[in-house]
């Protein structure tokens, strides 16, 4: 059961403390006879809401004073004393999201499918999960407790979604009245505090666009350092989400804002020292355009919105190659197989891949996957579901395929029409693989599929941020 945003992050909806999902052996937390389903109530008198809050009222304490609830009902008052860098040992139940009460005109959770894979539907707006994983939030119903736990805990960096800063045309993109949509002095109560924010515009043609774009950016720019940027990503419609308001992106479209949008880069380097709004490389990737270079993108600081990862690709591609050159590869023949990936990432990898077939033998060869499942202008990697890649099956060429570790869900291996992985498999005549670029180099690197190491399967993965499955070079 989820909250909504409109109400305070503590309701009676969820029960009290946070509950204790693991213990570590001989930890601390072992050794005060703490079990998994125990919950954590309260520490040194303040109450436990979650695992954030435990992590804050614990860290750097010698002295403390744990009330616990035992999963058999019992409650158990713990007197603790230990080093200040002594940890407990223990892992606790996820965050369970605030849902946003917002009416986006271009909310991707409205262009899914009803077979999409049940998180799809869950419209997060929780200022914890945007210090954790950089989700976005809009702070449109951020209650006063929340504001207060942001500054107190330090919950810095957060991600927030300002659109616009024309009230009027933020409001109207996000379906709530202006008084609401006006998060102006929210903003600067953050910043004032010393909370960084990296804001975000998801461009809608001939809403947010041209001048609305430019005072957007130039306002924002305003704020600078403590906004260290904001990141400019197109507008995706799939089939579902077909509202008449919404124009789509298209070629043209997108060498017009680069073009604008270069100039306005080129006024804030010289002024501020940075490239300050990066426009995300779909956008560069629809107009036919080169992604910039590795220097405007600095220490990219939106990468997992889409923001230079081609960029970032390449260069992690061409380390690869350097390392494949001193330590050749003892059987080149032997990796015969394809890579499968969006249509719009497909072009890019698809030249590094032939790179690499001229210069060590490799016969890989790359298909472009038509997202058939969303439809509509869907073209990213991360984005593409088990369907998809069974339709494209027959395209597979040599003994092995390949699909983009993205796909599939961070600590699941399921796709996001509920198609898992497994099973997936079974559709094909030749063995199967998820990779990213980092397993697919130690792959690569061990020979792929060395007879003593058997076939490579799932690679590990850490957790993303929502907004990452927008990104084009995913693989």
């Amino acid at each position: 059961m989820y909250e909504f945003a409109v109400t305070s992050a503590v309701t009676q909806i969820r029960r009290r403390g946070v509950e204790i999902s693991e213990v570590t052996a001989g930890s601390l937390g072992a050794e005060l006879e703490l079990e998994p389903g125990d919950r954590v109530m309260r520490v040194n008198g303040r109450p436990v809401r979650d695992y954030l809050d435990f992590r804050f009222q614990a860290s750097g304490e010698t002295d403390l004073v744990v009330d616990i609830r035992k999963r058999t009902g019992e409650d158990w008052e713990l007197n603790i004393e230990c080093d200040e860098a002594e940890a407990f040992g223990l892992s606790f139940e996820q965050i369970v999201p605030r849902q946003c009460a917002n009416e986006c005109l271009f909310c991707f959770c409205k262009g899914n499918p009803e077979t999409a894979r049940p998180s799809l539907f869950v419209r997060d707006e929780d200022v914890r999960l945007s210090f954790l994983y950089g989700n976005y939030t809009t702070l449109t119903s951020i209650t006063e407790d929340e504001m207060q736990r942001v500054i107190e805990q330090r919950l810095s960096p957060q991600y927030v979604s300002v659109h616009a800063t024309d009230l009027e045309v933020r409001a109207y993109l996000l379906g709530v009245d202006q008084q609401r949509a006006d998060i102006t002095q929210k903003m600067q109560r953050m910043l004032d505090a010393g909370i960084e924010i990296h804001a975000q515009v998801v461009l809608c043609p001939e809403i947010n666009d041209g001048e609305i774009l430019g005072r957007t950016i130039y306002d924002l720019a305003k704020l600078h350092p403590r906004v260290p940027s904001v990141a400019i990503v197109p507008l995706g419609l799939t089939r579902y989400l077909n509202d008449e308001r919404l124009t789509p992106v298209t070629p043209e479209f997108c060498r017009r804002t680069i073009k604008e949008v270069s100039i306005i880069q080129t006024d804030l380097r010289e002024r501020m020292g940075t490239t300050f709004a990066f426009l995300g490389d779909e956008i560069y990737l629809r107009a036919g355009r080169s992604v910039p270079s590795r220097k405007h993108y600095g220490d990219y600081p939106q990468i997992e919105d889409g923001i230079g990862m081609v960029r970032s690709f390449a260069t992690e591609f061409e380390s690869l190659l350097r390392r494949l050159e001193r330590k050749p590869l003892r059987n080149p023949e032997r990796l015969h197989g394809t890579i499968m990936t969006g249509t719009i990432f497909a072009p890019v990898l698809r030249q590094q891949v032939e790179r690499m077939n001229r210069r060590f033998g490799t016969r890989l060869q790359v298909v472009a996957v038509e997202n058939e499942y969303f439809g509509g202008d869907v073209c990213v990697a991360g984005l593409l579901t088990g369907g998809d890649f069974i339709a494209a099956r027959d395209q597979v060429c040599g003994e092995f395929a390949i699909i983009p570790r993205v796909a599939l869900k961070s600590d699941e291996p399921v796709m996001l029409d509920g198609v898992r992985f497994e099973e997936m498999q079974k559709q094909f005549s030749v063995p199967l693989h998820a990779f990213d670029l980092s397993s697919l180099a130690v792959a690569l690197e061990s020979d792929f599929m060395d007879a003593d190491r058997g076939a490579w399967g799932l690679s590990s993965a850490r957790p993303v941020r929502g907004h990452h499955l927008a990104a084009p070079s995913s693989f």
